[in-house]
């Protein structure tokens, strides 16, 4: 039932990965992170690399991500229920804050470790540091390659995407961190990178989190401004005026309005035609494809009606 809709009929089928295809895609993406965590974590207590530990780490949350992100896709395809009318999509979005919140706690955490390691300079085997660097390098480009193409529709894979991209730069530091040991016994890098890791999550976490908080929090779609749907609700033939309305996100790009309609006491006999035609006009301007439409009567309409929402009595 997973992939009933066909490819045709996307403008950008190009993006669009048969649902078990992606899965298949996520699962080996958490084999090679997994296998490449326990090297990371051997290789970086053998040579006391305190960054290469750091990129284990980000490298086992990323797999984290990726078995959160797997699960969050099996789930979003559920059909909906009666308990969850609205579906299990949102699955994704709860799981890419789960995935942002844990980055969080990781980049705080190498960040300490790696101040407290530039008071307490230990010894590094740069060579070893360089070679397990470089195995995740390789990895995170091959997970970045198969989760890439997904990332453009969900936000969920795009976390995971992103773990990826952090890992793929903290590797190449940890190298620079690595060759710097060999050539000039400069220990201070590894922390130093460290550092840099920790601060790089950050930043990225910034970049997207305020996204998954506004979908969860039935903010307004950022592509979409209020007023203008409201006003081109307006400017249909038969409309008084709208209120009450509502504009969020079912989840990722997939727009919903609630709204209360003001008919015209003329138009009153053709209120369905008027309530069709907005229907079009939000699914064709706005690509709002889920639109709940509520009719009254002008001067029957409910009083001092706020704009937007429901104001409290």
């Amino acid at each position: 039932m997973a992939h009933q809709h066909s490819h045709t009929g996307h403008g950008h089928q190009h993006n669009h990965i048969d649902p078990d295809a992606g899965d298949a895609r996520v699962a080996w993406a958490i084999a090679v992170n997994m296998f490449l965590t326990l090297a990371q974590v051997v290789g970086g207590i053998i040579s006391g690399s305190l960054a290469l530990i750091a990129d284990a780490l980000h490298n086992f949350s990323d797999a984290v991500a990726l078995i959160i992100a797997f699960f969050a896709r099996k789930i979003a395809r559920r059909p909906a229920d009666p308990r969850m009318s609205f579906g299990y999509g949102r699955a994704e979005v709860v799981a890419a804050l789960v995935n942002y919140t844990t980055l969080i706690v990781l980049s705080v955490y190498l960040f300490y470790e790696g101040v407290m390691r530039f008071f307490e300079p230990e010894p590094i085997n740069g060579w070893l540091v360089v070679w397990v660097a470089a195995l995740a390098l390789v990895v995170d480009l091959i997970t970045a390659a198969l989760t890439y193409t997904m990332a453009k529709d969900s936000m969920n894979i795009r976390a995971a995407f992103i773990h990826n991209v952090a890992d793929a730069l903290g590797s190449i530091a940890v190298i620079l961190a690595g060759t710097a040991v060999i050539l000039f016994g400069w220990t201070w890098v590894d922390p130093a990178v460290t550092i840099l890791i920790s601060v790089y999550i950050m930043w990225h976490v910034k970049e997207e989190i305020g996204e998954t908080v506004r979908v969860l929090m039935l903010g307004a779609p950022p592509n979409l401004e209020p007023e203008q749907v409201a006003a081109a609700i307006e400017e249909t033939d038969g409309v008084v005026e709208v209120h009450h309305v509502h504009l969020w996100s079912m989840q990722e790009r997939q727009p919903a309005l609630t709204a209360h309609l003001v008919i015209d006491a003329n138009a009153w006999s053709d209120a369905e035609m008027v309530r069709d035609s907005v229907r079009h006009t939000l699914q064709v301007r706005f690509g709002v494809g889920h639109a709940t439409l509520e009719l009254e009567q002008a001067g029957r309409a409910c009083v001092g009606s706020s704009r937007f929402g429901h104001q409290e009595e």
